[in-house]
C-alpha cells in the first residue's frame, strides 16, 4: 500500500472495512495532513475486529475516574499507508466487578487474578 496522501484515501480505510463486514465506528476523527487516523468503537467486540483488521501490535489500557465514574480507555495502533491508526474503546466499569479492569480480551495479557 503506498501512503495514504488524501482525506479520500483515508476514508477508504475505514468504508472498505465497513463494507468487509466489519460494524461501522461511531467517531471517525481525521487529522489534518492525513498522517493520523482515529477511530472510536461502541463495544470490545467491535474493538478487537478493527484492531484485528488493521493488525494493531501496540496496546495501551488506562483505567480513571471521572465524575465519580471509573473509565477504562484501550487504545490499539497501528501505522497503515504512512497514517497512524488508533482504535479507541472506552468502558464504563462497574465498581462491583474490578476484575474487569485487569482483563483485556483477545490481547494476550494475563487475566485478572482472583
Amino acid at each position: 500500500m503506498t501512503d495514504i496522501a488524501t482525506r479520500s484515501q483515508a476514508f477508504t480505510l475505514v468504508s472498505d472495512a465497513v463494507a468487509a463486514g466489519l460494524v461501522a465506528p461511531w467517531r471517525v476523527y481525521l487529522a489534518r495532513g492525513c498522517r493520523y487516523l482515529s477511530l472510536s468503537l461502541a463495544d470490545r467486540d467491535e474493538w478487537n475486529a478493527w484492531r484485528a483488521h488493521f493488525g494493531c501490535p501496540d496496546l495501551t489500557v488506562r483505567v480513571y475516574e471521572t465524575d465519580g465514574v471509573v473509565r477504562r480507555s484501550s487504545i490499539a495502533e497501528a501505522t497503515v499507508g504512512g497514517c497512524r491508526v488508533t482504535v479507541e474503546l472506552l468502558e464504563d466499569v462497574d465498581l462491583d466487578d474490578l476484575e474487569m479492569l485487569a482483563v483485556v480480551s483477545g490481547s494476550g495479557s494475563p487475566e485478572a487474578q482472583s
